[in-house]
């Protein structure tokens, strides 16, 4: 998707503003001007004046690649932490946690690896995916699981991302 930006140009000219000087004739007033993409902006001096809208296009911001330093790290992080998180609910998963938990990993871990570049580019994918591998795996706690990930993706992966690259530089 494109964002432009739109600046405001002034038409103020001598040669506009005489075109528009008051005459006999009764017309239109600004029935020789261009419609689309001006508008008349009032004011309080007696010259009036005509802005131009026009669309500029913005740099476009391109995230950093994702750093396989930074994955490594974070998936081990997100698995102590998701294993300590679903513990407290361990008769939810039964004998099937560790199970869970290998599944929840496996997919964070690959949307680290290959997609996520720092703030900004945390989606919600990853752990829609997860909650739909769960449930096709018949893994109970799906629900649960899912929304713990994403829980923990939110509050932590963009801060861990900042403080890993202020020392790294």
């Amino acid at each position: 998707m494109a964002v432009f930006y739109t600046p405001i140009v002034s038409l103020c000219s001598t040669r506009l503003l005489a075109s528009m000087a008051p005459t006999k004739k009764k017309t239109a007033k600004f029935a020789s001007l261009p419609s689309s993409g001006c508008f008349f902006r009032p004011s309080l001096s007696k010259t009036p004046c005509f802005f131009l809208l026009r669309a500029t296009p913005l740099q476009k911001y391109v995230y950093p690649d994702p750093i396989p330093e930074f994955a490594a790290y974070e998936t081990k992080k997100f698995r102590e932490e998701l294993k300590k998180k679903l513990y407290k609910e361990r008769e939810t998963f039964g004998a099937d946690l560790d199970r869970v938990l290998d599944t929840c990993t496996e997919l964070f871990s690959e949307f680290l690896f290959k997609e996520y570049g720092g703030p900004g580019t945390l989606l919600v994918e990853p752990f829609t995916d997860m909650l739909i591998e769960l449930k096709q795996r018949k893994l109970p706690g799906a629900n649960l699981a899912a929304r713990a990930s994403l829980l923990w993706a939110q509050n932590y992966l963009d801060h861990e991302w900042e403080i890993w690259n202020s020392k790294s530089h």
